[in-house]
């Protein structure tokens, strides 16, 4: 990786008259922004359709994109829909924040006139693409076309046991029962990946790269696990014997119960990882730079008693480490990796991220603790890592001077040569650009220099999460060119 920088923006906190961001106008001037600042990535949060909770690290699938980023104006664009059929719709009154029930409750009848429309037009590409993708759409869209006939509610809970057990019979059955709905959301799925070559040519054309998210875990309620449970660790029922977490540490004293199905190490090395092989190669079609979620579980992971209320009763169990990394690699040769090794670290973890060979991450909010080992500082950067301010699920940076101690913002303030004409927010941009690290990446809110209320998820909370949006004309020029004299500065250009 040459040096370079970017920033993080999620999908859906790009402006649009629809309630949420989407794959139309926004996003080709968001990869013009990042042309004319100078950054060479833009790094987003997973894509995939979301579940309870609109977290986008719970998605229905791994490989599915959501219906909520395709374009309506492009589809107007096409004339699979008509402008009267999407503006006298509420998509929520405030542009700053995304309102996930009224997108939910507008979308999907909206789409449904698109298909209406555009089935027979569309037939032979969507066939094409059937047959493309046969390795996870025909159970997505059967998974979401079932679910959506049992009122959406978790596959755990359909009442037909053989469609819920996911029997051959059932499924023929219920696909043939089904099948309008069935073609609908692989029609969907046709719709998404198109805008989003579309958008990726584009941004390619303008030097601009695309990191991405690959979770870790994936969701209970999801296709991946109701079409595959041989692979996770389920019990009678398929259901779940131990869910995933992470246990008590400094900042939650009953750790964090996240409550994913745990892999099956045994039946996916028996199968020769071809699950994770699978799973990459989808990502790869999305990013150009694939980011581990939660790294360290490759090397143990958390295992918590299913139905516990916090995650204190776990117990760590070994993960595939470089067994299941050296496939990937070798399958996925030229294909970059950047690990999230953050959290609870050990010399173990840290032998495992010496061995892949990718690049870690140095969080400057973590750099500060006056009391802590500092390891984090911008002077501790390695070149083989990523440098950012603060992730998705950090504070922004004027939310988080107000939360931590005097005598760290003290230390941090003097570090960074922190005046009041530069300001917090472009003076730790400062930093992280001058950091040796290969890549740094900087939140879209700092840039913006938003207050904490921006921030985008505070772990553990339930409510409030996932929900800021940037708004309409704020990357102006100046901006531009304010960003680029820095990443000139810095020789990140």
């Amino acid at each position: 990786m040459t040096r370079s920088s970017g920033i993080l923006m999620p999908m859906s906190s790009l402006p649009s008259p629809y309630g949420i961001g989407t794959m139309g106008k926004s996003a080709y001037q968001f990869v013009d922004f990042l042309k004319a600042s100078g950054q060479s990535y833009w790094q987003l949060l997973p894509l995939g359709p979301t579940s309870f909770g609109d977290s986008p690290y719970s998605s229905f699938s791994t490989f599915a994109g959501s219906p909520y980023y395709i374009d309506l104006d492009l589809l107007c664009k096409d004339k699979l829909l008509k402008k009267s059929e999407i503006t006298g719709r509420d998509w929520g009154s405030d542009p700053a924040h995304a309102d996930y029930a009224k997108v939910f409750a507008g979308r999907f009848p909206v789409l449904r006139l698109a298909f209406a429309r555009g089935r027979e037009r569309y037939a032979e590409e969507v066939a094409a693409f059937r047959r493309d993708n046969a390795s996870w759409i025909e159970n997505y869209a059967l998974f979401m076309a079932v679910k959506s006939h049992f009122g959406m509610g978790s596959w755990i809970d359909w009442p037909d046991e053989d469609i819920r057990l996911h029997r051959s019979a059932a499924v023929a059955a219920y696909g043939e029962k089904l099948k309008e709905d069935v073609d609908f959301y692989v029609f969907l799925q046709f719709l998404f990946f198109r805008q989003w070559e579309a958008l990726r040519d584009y941004a390619h054309g303008k030097g601009v790269s695309f990191i991405g998210d690959v979770p870790i875990y994936v969701a209970l309620d999801s296709a991946d696990v109701w079409s595959e449970p041989k692979f996770f660790q389920l019990g009678a029922e398929n259901v779940p014997t131990e869910v995933a977490g992470v246990p008590p540490d400094a900042f939650t004293e009953d750790g964090q119960l996240w409550g994913n199905p745990l892999y099956d190490w045994d039946a996916m090395k028996a199968d020769g990882y071809g699950w994770w092989i699978r799973r990459v190669d989808g990502a790869r079609k999305l990013y150009d730079i694939i980011r581990i979620d939660h790294f360290r579980g490759f090397e143990s992971y958390w295992a918590v008693p299913y139905g516990d209320s916090t995650a204190k009763r776990g117990r760590w169990k070994p993960g595939p480490g470089m067994d299941l990394i050296g496939v990937l690699k070798n399958w996925f040769s030229g294909l970059r990796f950047i690990a999230e090794d953050l959290g609870y670290t050990t010399p173990e973890v840290e032998k495992l991220l010496s061995d892949s060979g990718f690049p870690g991450m140095k969080i400057l909010e973590f750099a500060f603790d006056a009391e802590g080992e500092l390891r984090y500082l911008p002077h501790k950067c390695v070149p083989n890592s990523v440098c950012y301010i603060g992730t998705h699920d950090n504070d922004t940076v004027l939310g988080w001077i107000k939360s931590i101690p005097k005598k760290d913002l003290r230390f941090a303030e003097r570090y960074m040569r922190i005046t009041p004409e530069e300001g917090w927010c472009w003076g730790m941009i400062r930093a992280g650009m001058g950091s040796a690290s290969d890549l740094f990446v900087v939140q879209m809110q700092d840039v913006l220099e938003l207050p904490g209320s921006a921030r985008m998820n505070s772990p553990g909370t339930l409510g409030t999460n996932w929900q800021w949006r940037m708004l309409p004309d704020v990357l102006d020029k100046e901006l531009a060119k304010k960003l680029r004299e820095y990443t000139r500065t810095y020789r990140r250009c």
